[in-house]
């Protein structure tokens, strides 16, 4: 049996006030060669079932409502157990009362009906038999319900039962139809609901029950299908290492604390349907299709396996009962919306993963395999880089917008150099660097570009770009200085604005230098010089052209800046202007002839990269 919950230890059983377990020395069969162990009835030496007619009828006629019984190791028949609860029936109520109640390793042979009973004190069932049918609708339970180690061989149906302290079906079987359908389990200090290690070989349907306190199911096995419809959990609701043999549909339900399933085994269809705070499935095993359906929880993941597709969906409206009403979510009245929030998919293979609509703003996915198969269907939602203008020192700095993954908030948060807005890791998110951070970003845009989605994947390009650039391990220095230069000038091409920036100051560099050093101080003239022979004849002429001059006095005027214009117009095309220019001016258009394109392609290759499809 595992460890109870911390703060969750139920109270010792009070010593009993009659003689310990003893044989009662009577009733021994070849069914029972040992003989009965049903504790003596009080002033006999046998137990109830053994005891002579004369001494039953005088000790029942000596119960009245309320009494405390112990009954442990007693084999009842029907009409014995019919007996006793008639004798203990409050005739105001016509129902059973009792006190203290226990029935320890008792065996019923016929059907055990204690319906409409209320238990005044502690009801011991613990290790009990029951051979029939077990009833105990609307029964209350006021003090503590134990069923520990109980096997039920029939159905056993707690129907409309209440509960009203710590209720403990640990290690018990049910082999027949189980039925816990409106029960409600009620809520005191220290108490919780336990199933734990129970075994249910048969339907097993929890359908409206309430459970007011923490209920545990953690090691329960569930043989055949088992229904959550429309429970309510008031606290945690915990399913650690619990076995789903069949198909499984849990909900709607509504839990105000967390839905643990880590270590669970799935190995039927799953419908999961929850509105919770928080769901864990750390480790579990789903062996078929599974389609969770959640509101309002945030989910932890990690190291979860399936082979099949598995769907985790935010569902936008409150669940649709099967009577047309919706699904009553008072417990999350104060919740700003009811958005699931993936915590952790780390250890996941993502191949058969389909997350929709689903905020991933705080999600750890480094260690997730085949993360580039990954299906995000609908507005799946990242966190984004800070937005304003930093200085934190004597520069500014300044994050495009763009989205992020958790764990590069963590990672740069944790930089001596970090700015305000980066998010600090959460407990036990681990530390990861861009080392870690440039294939996850790889993944996902790769996961985008398969889905068609083209636009959504320059984001995590940009991020792989990031990470690679400020990679020291496994980035030489000679790339990191190139991807440098390309985020500089185009933030890795896809930022039009900052390539468009650069071409607009090459321009005017350029347009500057031309005024400055490039056009000649006047357009250089033709001259031609030719030779007369003596006694004339045929005359021959040289046409040449001065060496352009350089420019002296006001430089920058209108007409010179007009033709710098001009010239720099073409360089941006690639085109030579014609323009007369000093040796110095030459250089310059060369130079701007090769620059000015790059910035003007780099401009264009952000654009496409943001729109293309």
């Amino acid at each position: 049996m595992l460890d109870r919950p911390s703060g969750m230890t139920p109270p010792s059983p009070e010593p009993s006030a009659t003689p310990p377990w003893l044989h009662c020395g009577h009733g021994t069969t070849s069914e029972d060669p040992v003989g009965c162990r049903g504790i003596h009835v009080p002033g006999h030496i046998a137990c109830l079932a053994h005891l002579a007619d004369a001494d039953r009828d005088a000790y029942l006629a000596g119960l009245t409502p309320g009494t405390d019984i112990d009954h442990s190791g007693t084999t009842f028949t029907q009409p014995l157990l019919d007996a006793l609860l008639d004798a203990l029936r409050d005739p105001a109520t016509g129902n059973p009362r009792l006190g203290d109640a226990r029935f320890d390793r008792a065996t019923f042979q016929g059907d055990a009906r204690f319906d409409r009973a209320t238990f005044q004190g502690d009801a011991r069932f613990d290790r009990a038999t029951f051979q029939g049918h077990a009833g105990f609708d609307f029964a209350t339970f006021k003090r503590d319900a134990r069923f520990e180690s109980a096997t039920f061989q029939s159905h056993a149906w707690f129907e409309l039962a209440t509960f009203q302290s710590h209720a403990s079906f640990d290690s018990a079987t049910f082999q027949g139809v189980t039925g816990f359908r409106s029960a409600t389990f009620e809520s005191r200090p220290f108490k919780w609901v336990g199933f734990r290690s129970a075994t249910f070989q048969s339907h097993a349907s929890f359908e409206l029950a309430t459970f007011q306190s923490h209920a545990s199911f953690q090691s329960a096995i569930f043989q055949e299908d088992v229904w959550f419809e429309s429970a309510t959990f008031e606290r945690d609701a915990r399913f650690e290492q619990a076995v789903f043999e069949r198909s499984v549909s849990l909900g709607p339900l509504v839990c105000a604390g967390r839905v643990t399933l880590s270590g669970a085994v799935f190995s039927g269809p799953v419908t999961l349907s929850f509105a919770a705070r928080r769901l864990e499935c750390r480790r579990t095993r789903w062996l078929s299709t599974a389609v969770l359906h959640l509101r309002y929880a945030t989910v932890d993941f990690a190291h979860a396996v399936f082979e099949y597709p598995l769907t985790i969906a935010a569902e936008a409206d409150p669940f649709i009962l099967p009577d047309g009403q919706s699904e009553a979510e008072q417990a999350f009245a104060g919740a700003p919306d009811a958005r699931v929030r993936m915590a952790s998919l780390r250890g996941v293979d993502a191949a058969h993963l389909v997350l929709a609509d689903v905020d991933l703003s705080r999600c750890l996915f480094t260690g997730t395999v085949h993360l580039d198969q990954i299906r995000l269907e609908g507005a799946c939602l990242f966190d984004e880089a800070p937005a304003r203008t930093h200085w934190p020192a004597w520069r500014p700095v300044r994050f495009t917008q763009r989205r992020t993954l958790a764990e590069e908030h963590h990672w740069r948060a944790n930089q001596p150099t970090a700015v305000r807005g980066w998010n600090t890791a959460v407990f036990d998110a681990g530390h990861v660097g861009p080392t870690q951070l440039a294939p996850v970003y790889r993944a996902l845009r790769k996961a985008f570009e398969d889905g068609k989605n083209e636009p959504g994947a320059a984001d995590f390009y940009y991020g792989e770009m990031e990470m690679r650039r400020h990679d020291r391990t496994g980035t030489s220095r000679a790339e990191r200085g190139l991807l440098h230069g390309y985020w500089m000038l185009s933030g890795y091409g896809l930022r039009a604005s900052r390539a468009l920036g650069w071409l607009a100051a090459a321009m005017l560099l350029t347009i500057g230098l031309l005024m400055g050093f490039g056009l000649p101080q006047d357009p250089p003239k033709q001259e031609a010089t030719g030779t007369v022979p003596p006694g004339g004849g045929k005359v021959t002429f040289e046409i040449d052209k001065a060496d352009p001059r350089n420019p002296t006095g006001n430089r920058y005027t209108g007409e010179r800046f007009e033709k710098a214009l001009n010239v720099t117009l073409n360089s941006v095309v690639f085109r030579s202007s014609g323009q007369d220019l000093t040796t110095v001016g030459t250089y310059i258009e060369m130079a701007s002839r090769v620059a000015e394109p790059v910035l003007l392609g780099l401009a264009v290759l952000a654009v496409r990269n943001r729109v293309k499809r």
